[in-house]
């Protein structure tokens, strides 16, 4: 299977590569849980999804953190739950044959394999013509490096011809797990076999195109200190996004880097008022 190269406009490029000296407001405190979804996002709905996941982050407790990732990916997303055909074309994706069929939530794709562990993306979006899996991040990035770790299970050679760009990152991440100290270039990489393997399963997704969006935060402030986010790591981390893009650029998951500002920018305009102001509400409560 062939498609035409998926391109990042070079105002996203500009956006996503370049440090932003504007002052940012810090995120507020987490809200209470009987507040914790957003106005218009089904949150019964989205309880009994993320009990189901694993990790259970609400159980946890962790979903209720002014530092949750999965809070901000699961408001924001989970307003498109039952209206995917609502959801505006995703920057850099916007000639993936919009509007979505289909967007749901905490969703696994599995290897080609039984057992083990399998990667959960924050949200999983069909398109008549893509397979779109979203990793979502905020503070993860800021919080110190650790080391890749990956089991000999993604060595089986199961994937594919096109895949070699992926395959040579995941083997530089054996020779040196600290290769990338702020992007979870691992995760990425089991994320990207999931999701070209979900594309050759029979199935609903079978020979839709594979696209890994990566949507991460730039925040102004830890939640909880008032203490600023150190902007060497921001730039660091961006830095990073842009090396792993060329090194596996090319390969048969496309991979899609946006800001979660330019994500709320592009709702906010020309995609009507409910849109624009889930937007806005988002963008109120997790200052990304």
């Amino acid at each position: 299977m062939t498609w035409p190269t998926l391109t990042v406009t070079g105002h996203m490029a500009a956006e996503d590569r370049t440090a932003n000296s504007a002052p940012r407001r810090p995120a507020p405190a987490a809200p209470a849980p009987a507040n914790r979804f957003l106005p218009g996002v089904p949150g019964a709905d989205i309880k009994r999804i993320i009990h189901a996941a694993p990790g259970n982050e609400i159980a946890s407790g962790k979903f209720d953190s002014p530092e949750s990732s999965a809070a901000l990916a699961a408001n924001a997303f989970g307003f498109f739950l039952h209206q995917p055909q609502v959801l505006p074309p995703l920057p850099g994706c916007s000639g993936l044959s919009w509007p979505a069929c289909s967007l749901s939530l905490e969703e696994a794709v599995r290897f080609p394999w039984r057992g083990g562990r399998h990667p959960v993306l924050d949200c999983l979006v069909v398109t008549p013509s893509a397979l779109i899996g979203i990793e979502s991040k905020r503070f993860e990035p800021f919080r110190g490096g650790k080391a890749a770790i990956l089991s000999g299970a993604y060595w089986r050679p199961v994937f594919g011809d096109r895949m070699a760009r992926f395959e040579r990152v995941r083997d530089r991440l054996r020779e040196n797990p600290r290769l990338f100290e702020f992007l979870d270039a691992a995760q990425l990489v089991k994320h990207a076999f999931g999701l070209r393997s979900a594309i050759h399963r029979p199935g609903r997704h079978h020979g839709l195109r594979p696209v890994l969006f990566y949507v991460y935060a730039e925040p102004a402030c830890w939640p909880t200190t008032g203490r600023r986010v150190d902007t060497a790591a921001i730039a660091g981390h961006r830095e990073e996004i842009a090396r792993f893009a060329d090194l596996v650029r090319g390969d048969e998951v496309a991979f899609v880097p946006c800001t979660w500002r330019r994500l709320l920018e592009a709702w906010k305009h020309d995609h009507g008022e409910e849109v624009a102001a889930h937007a806005e509400a988002v963008e109120a409560r997790y200052s990304p």
